[in-house]
């Protein structure tokens, strides 16, 4: 068995689909001592000793003790007897020179030897890496590559990065004509010497002098060299990933490899985050807050990514890839499980598989990720609010307390109906339970009443109920529809108007702000104003108009006296299946997909029992306090409607 190949032996670099193997072994024996070299040949008879990528992967000599070469099945002593002195000059005599990094070459091979020093910067230990040029692993990211887009390769040590970042540069620059430039810190992609390894093609190679300047060299070649692809590799410090987003941000196509395993990996080291757009604590406000249903503070991505693609390699022919690195960083931010495209070689050929997770599935030790900031996690000590105990209430609403209604007489004016908005917690957090009293049999009896509201007609596979269809909508120019509700005018006494213009739009009511009292259709003012009775009330008692007290400035108050005017529905039920019944009208009119808003648990199986019946996929995603229902048109991701808590 032959453990070295012609140096000079080159597979057709067109065309290459079974992977070829140059590894040059026979000038990395020749700086070794003779007694390792026997050794070494002795060991290519051994049945654990391949030729090519399974055979050796590295040589140890270490001063005292006894030599070994480690080969893909384990550890081989070599000698019985220990290195000494002699051993390793003879090794050093025969190399090239040692840079900052400890690390020398062979001239125009790919063999990499790093150096162990004693405190008094004398060799005590030698590391001889075998070097490869694999042609054809690149076959497995082929596409990502052709579309030029900036490729990110990480993985664990000696599993194949640098090789598959060594023959992109050779696809590319031989293959596509592009200008490539590789910067090489340590002469471990384009081998030591001033001639490059034919292994890079035709890509032109730029050294370091010191890895501290691997940042300038970076920035000089796309100065210096008009490049449309650079390659760099071990990218590990800020400087480094500061000069690759200054890279990417002019155009160029960037592929490289930084420390770590996985993407989660990337984003728990603060050095490295840049180059997945950074991660930021973010402080929302109160109402914000309350709008996501999540706590204050939050970790969101603050930039776009340097990277389009993020390739994990497992082994070299398996690998996961995250085509999409915003939407799975965002997704990881938020707390949501990710699911990135697989893909393995064998003799078929490459292969491709999408993980389906489970709707609210989280990956392994998600709660443990980013310091405990994951939204909805309480761990790192934040007070818990009011009702916000149990697992049924995360995510979903205060406890419910009924509005009071009533007419009140005012001094010297006529009886007015004056609507006070309700004196318990805001809505906007905590937990929503159903009433003492309800039971699978009262839920059971909600939907009976429901289906009998399912008749009629059938819109594009979902049937849709007769009743949501008695008052058709019109279109206006832009083909959106224009609610039926009518269009009142209110009066904001007391109170921000922008604040109750806001609360309009995101009700979505077809209402305006009116400037005087005899204008307004409704008044909405605040308890303190209401008791001075000034002009803007005394008229609207005058004319009859009702006035809305609340008792407090804040969004969710005018909210809720916004749907008293309009006298839409309270309940957090009804309010659910309302959006639920809208929903799937919407998927049955436009065919695509409908998330609704996050609820608990309950709640949500009322609506997937609403779906279910209108003939519509449901499914749940995220987690508490985000879990929610997606709506989907039937077939379109399973043959059947899915329902799920």
């Amino acid at each position: 068995m032959s453990l070295a190949r012609d140096p000079h032996e080159e597979p057709t670099p067109q065309g290459i689909q079974d992977e070829a193997i140059v590894d040059n072994l026979d000038l990395l024996l020749a700086c070794l001592p003779t007694e390792i070299v026997a050794a070494i040949r002795e060991l290519a008879t051994h049945e654990n000793l391949a030729a090519g990528r399974d055979g050796l992967l590295e040589i140890v000599l270490d001063l005292g003790r006894r030599p070994e070469a480690r080969i893909t099945s384990g550890d081989v002593t070599l000698l019985e007897r220990e290195i000494t002195d002699e051993d390793l000059n003879w090794v050093i005599a025969r190399i090239g020179n040692f840079g900052g990094d400890n690390r020398a070459g062979i001239e125009r091979t790919l063999h990499r030897i790093s150096a162990i020093r004693n405190r008094s910067d004398r060799v005590v230990g030698l590391t001889c890496r075998v070097g490869r040029s694999v042609f054809g692993t690149i076959e497995i990211l082929r596409d990502h590559i052709e579309a030029g887009r900036s490729i990110l390769i990480m993985g664990r040590p000696g599993v194949g990065k640098t090789t598959m970042l060594r023959e992109a540069a050779r696809v590319l620059a031989s293959e596509f004509s592009k200008r490539v430039v590789v910067v090489d810190t340590s002469n471990e992609i384009a081998g030591d010497g001033d001639i490059p390894h034919p292994a890079i093609g035709k890509a032109r190679r730029m050294q370091v002098s010191a890895p501290e300047r691997q940042h300038l060299v970076m920035i000089e070649a796309v100065e210096n060299h008009m490049p449309e692809v650079i390659v760099i590799d071990e990218i590990g410090t800020e400087a480094e990933a500061i000069a690759a987003r200054t890279i990417a941000e002019r155009g160029v196509q960037l592929i490289g490899t930084a420390h770590g395993n996985s993407l989660d990996n990337l984003m728990l080291n603060p050095t490295l985050t840049d180059l997945i757009g950074g991660i930021q604590s973010v402080t929302l406000g109160d109402d914000e807050a309350r709008r996501r249903r999540t706590q204050k503070s939050v970790l969101e991505r603050k930039a776009p990514p340097t990277f389009d693609v993020i390739v994990e390699i497992i082994d070299r022919d398996h690998i996961l890839v995250h085509e999409d690195v915003a939407g799975t960083v965002d997704a990881l931010l938020r707390g949501d499980a990710v699911a990135p495209e697989e893909r393995w070689r064998d003799e078929g050929g490459v292969r491709r598989s999408h993980a389906r997770i489970r709707p609210g599935q989280t990956a392994q030790g998600e709660s443990r990720r980013f310091g405990g900031l994951t939204p909805g996690d309480d761990r790192r000590g934040r007070r818990s609010d009011r009702g916000d105990r149990g697992d049924e209430g995360r995510g979903g609403w205060r406890r419910n307390r009924e509005q009071a209604r009533h007419v009140e007489t005012i001094p010297g004016g006529t009886a007015t109906p004056v609507i006070r908005a309700f004196e318990g917690d805001p809505v906007g957090g905590g937990s929503w339970r159903p009433e003492r009293g309800w039971s699978h049999e009262s839920m059971a009896s909600t939907i009976a009443e429901m289906d009998r509201e399912l008749i009629g007609r059938t819109v594009g596979g979902a049937l849709v109920p007769a009743e949501w269809d008695e008052a058709p909508s019109a279109d206006d120019d832009d083909g959106r529809e224009v609610s039926q509700l009518p269009e009142l005018r209110v009066l904001a006494h007391g109170i921000s108007r922008k604040k109750l213009e806001a609360a309009i739009r995101e009700l979505g009511l077809p209402a305006t702000t009116a400037r005087t009292a005899d204008e307004a259709d409704a008044v909405v003012t605040i308890r303190n104003e209401f008791k001075q009775r000034g002009t803007p009330i005394v008229d609207a008692e005058r004319r009859g108009v009702p006035v809305h007290v609340l008792k407090s400035n804040a969004s969710e108050q005018m909210e809720r006296a916004l749907l008293d005017i309009y006298q839409l529905p309270h309940d957090p039920r009804d309010i659910a299946m309302r959006e639920a019944k809208m929903g799937i009208k919407e998927v049955a009119r436009t065919q695509h997909p409908v998330e609704l808003a996050p609820q608990n648990a309950y709640i949500r199986r009322l609506q997937h029992q609403l779906a279910g019946d209108a003939g519509v996929t449901s499914s749940s995603r995220g987690r508490d306090p985000h879990r929610r229902v997606r709506l989907e048109p039937q077939g379109r991701s399973s043959s059947t409607p899915r329902r799920r808590r």
